[in-house]
């Protein structure tokens, strides 16, 4: 059996594009840390893509730069009046809930929630 190098350990998450007969979608599944992350970043690019749909239904783990990947690509597809259908975990649900609740806030003037 062989083993990764010590600098590179295995992935626990992934986020993937994958293009489907329903359009294009953004997958992300497991423990999406800053790394599953960073390797998306590096195979596309920085700026969200144009997507169909989001599939975190097997998200088991969400760091915060998965979730800011997800909010940016939600972000795009509303200001182009694009609807993205969107499959996640009970556990990214809250988040997005939370992130949520937070932007409307700050949008009325509240004050900063500290994370």
């Amino acid at each position: 059996m062989t083993s990764l190098p010590p600098e590179r350990s295995a992935a626990r998450g992934i986020v993937r594009l994958l293009n489907t007969a329903a359009g294009r979608v953004l997958c992300l599944a497991g423990d999406v840390d800053g790394v599953a992350v960073d390797s998306f970043v590096r195979r596309y690019g920085r700026e969200p893509v144009r997507i169909d749909a989001i599939d975190a239904g097997s998200v088991t783990g969400f760091s915060a730069p998965a979730l800011e990947l997800v909010l940016d690509h939600l972000d795009a597809a509303a200001r182009a009046g694009r609807p993205v259908a969107l499959s996640s975990s009970p556990a990214v649900e809250r988040l997005l809930r939370r992130a949520s609740s937070v932007a409307q806030r700050r949008a009325a003037g509240g004050s900063r929630e500290k994370c």
